[in-house]
């Protein structure tokens, strides 16, 4: 299942991003990563991309503990 805020696979070739980091957010990840080498990673820039990759990877890790704990739910009955 990808969702509009995955990146394809050539995309994430072409942007040299990790396996590991290839999640439902790997779209907002390639402009945060351009960024992050266009202002030589400094910490002040790049503010707004990064708020979204992390709101993104959070709302994500929320809706996986929920499908979990609804999941153990349902086994427990």
């Amino acid at each position: 299942m990808t969702s509009s805020l995955t990146a394809s696979q050539t995309e994430a070739k072409q942007a040299r991003i990790p396996l590991g980091w290839r999640d439902q957010c790997s779209s907002l990840l390639i402009p945060l990563n351009v960024c992050r080498k266009g202002t030589l990673y400094m910490p002040w820039e790049c503010e707004n991309e990064r708020h979204a990759y992390e709101k993104c990877q959070y709302d994500d890790y929320m809706h996986r503990m929920k499908e979990l704990s609804k999941r153990k739910l349902s086994e427990s009955e």
